[in-house]
């Protein structure tokens, strides 16, 4: 096998906003592609400039992103994402909302030389304790979540960027984060097949272009491999009985879900032995890195394999047509639709915005979010500090997912006992009891922080709260 043909199969990720001499070298040996993350994101122009470089190494490069259109952006991290999250979209269940929002996010990464999309997230949030999935699945539903994946694909596609559905074959049923430990769904196929699978097999109908792998242990399927490195998740499941002929991509391979006590080089091996065709990297990769996984692959992987995996590859490096289109706009009315407000609820034109600062996944990374992220004003209380004094002002708490730290529900704790006027709002996926959760809004990107200030404004003068704690339906 030639180390072109080996470099074919992988997506690393760099640091910085132009195009390293290292990676350009190695593009125009054959590499995949490029994954970019934030931190090669500066404006539209610099990004278009950096997509144009890697294109002039190698013209059937992949260029990747998780944009998902909510909580998770690369291309509004510094802003904060004009868009409303999966949460929002599924508790709206609009799916032509739906699918506006994935077209409307495909033309930005058109305009941007972007080829392929890692998203939309297609896991059912089956378990609200899970931290990394939450306000980024469409709902707890396996109906309204297939629904809503075919939508956005829809959407997107209909752009000319590759959808990648992701993580396969589910990651809403766990506890843990892939990104720092390995998560065990422990589920038999049976229970899979009727909830988690639903939304993948409905992404294969849609026509995904690529489904991305989750490094999750299903020991009921596999017991020794988590889904990237088991022939029988990708090869019988995904390939056999879901029909996918697409491009399967795995999760970031520098997750310690997938790497941890191996190594990259026997993680990317054991990926395309079973059946994996494009493996990404993660971000910061290095020459040295990049040239032993390529030497690893040559040694260990049958050439084949590797032929049939750049197959799959290929088609994701096409270029899709720039058409002009105008900023995302979104109706922050029909957001505030899928807000859960609690009875009762009341709001003075006197307040002060706190922001509990409590950082976020890995995979949202750090970005503005709520009502900073939509220019107002607000108190920044990290664990530890205390409390702004409202003086006779309403005190409004907002933060994301407030009950699963203890540090932040003893704010919101002491801050009730104290007497004074509180109203506290979850942009995360709140407790089911809502305790910590006078308001939940499922999403705390900027376009949702401007509904909630909307709704404040709205509260503030006297407006009342509707008693549906659902959306409308409009499909």
């Amino acid at each position: 096998m030639t180390r072109s043909a080996a470099l074919g199969v992988l997506l690393p990720g760099f640091e910085g906003t132009a195009l390293p001499g290292w990676l350009r070298e190695r593009l125009a040996d054959g590499l995949a592609g490029v994954c970019l993350f934030a931190t090669n994101i500066a404006a539209p122009s610099q990004v278009r400039e950096l997509t144009d470089a890697i294109r002039e190494a190698n013209p059937r490069a992949v260029i990747a992103v998780d944009e998902e259109g909510g909580d998770v952006t690369r291309l509004h991290q510094r802003t904060g994402s004009p868009y409303p999250g999966n949460a929002i979209l599924g508790r709206i269940d609009d799916l032509e909302l739906t699918r506006r929002v994935g077209e409307t996010v495909g033309r930005e990464l058109a305009a941007a030389g972007i080829t392929l999309d890692f998203a939309p997230d297609a896991d059912i949030n089956s378990d609200d304790r899970n931290p990394v999935i939450g306000t980024r699945s469409f709902g707890a539903d396996p109906g309204l979540v297939s629904r809503h994946t075919v939508a956005w694909i829809e959407g997107l596609q209909s752009t000319g960027v590759a959808a990648s559905a992701k993580h396969f074959p589910g990651h809403g049923d766990t506890a843990s984060d892939s990104h720092l430990a390995m998560p065990v769904v422990d589920l038999p196929l049976e229970a899979l097949r009727a909830r988690e699978l639903l939304p993948f097999a409905a992404a294969v109908g849609a026509g995904a272009r690529s489904v991305m792998t989750s490094h999750i242990l299903l020991p009921q399927l596999d017991g020794d491999n988590v889904a990237t490195f088991s022939p029988r998740i990708l090869g019988e499941l995904l390939r056999g009985d879901l029909g996918f002929t697409g491009a399967i991509v795995t999760d970031a391979l520098d997750m310690r879900g997938a790497s941890g006590g191996i190594g990259m080089a026997t993680a990317a091996v054991r990926a395309l032995a079973a059946g994996a065709d494009l493996l990404c990297l993660g971000t910061a990769n290095t020459a040295e890195q990049v040239d032993g996984l390529a030497a690893a692959i040559s040694a260990r992987v049958a050439a084949s394999r590797i032929a049939e995996a750049l197959g799959r590859v290929a088609p994701l490096g096409v270029l899709p047509p720039v058409v002009p289109s105008p900023a995302p706009a979104f109706d922050v009315d029909r957001t505030i639709g899928a807000f859960d407000i609690a009875a009762g609820v009341t709001v003075r034109p006197e307040r002060l915005l706190v922001q509990l600062e409590t950082g976020s996944n890995i995979a949202v990374g750090v970005s503005p979010w709520g009502p900073a992220a939509a220019g107002v004003e607000v108190v920044r209380v990290r664990e530890g500090d205390a409390l702004p004094s409202p003086g006779a002002a309403q005190l409004v708490i907002v933060g994301r997912d407030n009950h699963r730290r203890a540090w932040t529900r003893d704010v919101i704790d002491a801050a009730r006992a104290s007497g004074r006027d509180v109203l506290v709002v979850d942009m995360g996926c709140p407790s089911a009891d809502r305790r910590y959760a006078d308001v939940a809004t499922f999403g705390a990107s900027a376009h949702a922080g401007a509904a909630l200030l909307r709704l404040l404004d709205r509260l503030g003068r006297g407006a009342s709260t509707r008693p549906a704690r659902r959306g409308t339906r409009r499909r």
